[in-house]
């Protein structure tokens, strides 16, 4: 969590790294089908570069939710207090 509130106050936002995973997915898909055309000595390098790329997106896709929660958090913090400053005393 603390990583995620760091990426938060930095600004990156949970959109931005969710859109990162799903770009991880598509250049880990682009390496698997270039290492198809490889010879068979650089297939393996390029298959583990494939499979090393693959390990990203689920690992982004979660630091994506966890910063998605703390601004849905900070909303309903946002709303409460905008709420009892308009409350008469």
């Amino acid at each position: 969590m603390r990583i995620s509130r760091m990426l938060q106050r930095a600004g990156v936002r949970g959109a931005y790294m969710e859109a990162a995973s799903m770009v991880g997915v598509a250049v880990c898909i682009g390496f698997w089908m270039r290492a198809k055309g490889c010879d068979q000595d650089e297939r393996g390098n390029a298959e583990r570069r494939a499979l090393f790329v693959g390990l990203w997106p689920a690992t982004l896709w979660l630091m994506g939710q966890s910063i998605s929660e703390i601004e849905r958090i900070e909303r309903i913090e946002r709303m409460a207090r905008i709420e009892r400053i308009g409350q008469p005393r």
